[in-house]
């Protein structure tokens, strides 16, 4: 009798299409809503729709599924459309804190988490282009740019 040995889902899989795309909403959702935020969120655009598109079309690929991003961009590049923008290590973690809060408002399970919790570390430290970060701007400092 020969023993199958199961495969660990890739979070693709574990969330499928849907999934992804709540969570992608979910991200920018609490970049908005949350106070604590502010400073990165001042780095998009009034609508957000757009980078919640943007960002469900990434992960689908990243999380294993279909390259979509690719094929409607050309290319992967993160640090060319964050180059302008001070990322340094607090900002980098202002990102994965709404990462993750964004992984609880979908219900994530621990495992998937787990799963995720280094690579999503890697993609947000791929886009630090600063090893330190400025000091929290005053409210008056800060800029939404499109």
């Amino acid at each position: 009798m020969t023993e199958t040995v199961q495969q660990p889902r890739s979070p693709f899989e574990i969330l499928g299409d849907a999934g992804i795309r709540r969570l992608a909403a979910a991200f920018y959702d609490v970049m908005d809503e949350a106070p604590e935020f502010r400073e990165i969120r001042a780095m998009h655009g009034a609508d957000l729709t757009p980078m919640k598109r943007k960002l469900a079309m990434y992960l689908v690929g990243w999380m294993g599924g279909p390259p979509v991003y690719l094929a409607v961009n050309g290319t992967v590049c993160l640090n060319e459309p964050h180059a302008p923008y001070h990322i340094g290590p607090r900002q980098r973690d202002l990102w994965l804190a709404c990462m993750d809060e964004a992984l609880t408002r979908i219900d994530a399970s621990a495992d998937l988490r787990a799963l995720l919790k280094a690579p999503l570390f890697h993609i947000a430290d791929t886009v630090r282009n600063r090893d330190e970060s400025d000091p929290k701007p005053r409210d008056d400092n800060i800029i939404a740019v499109g």
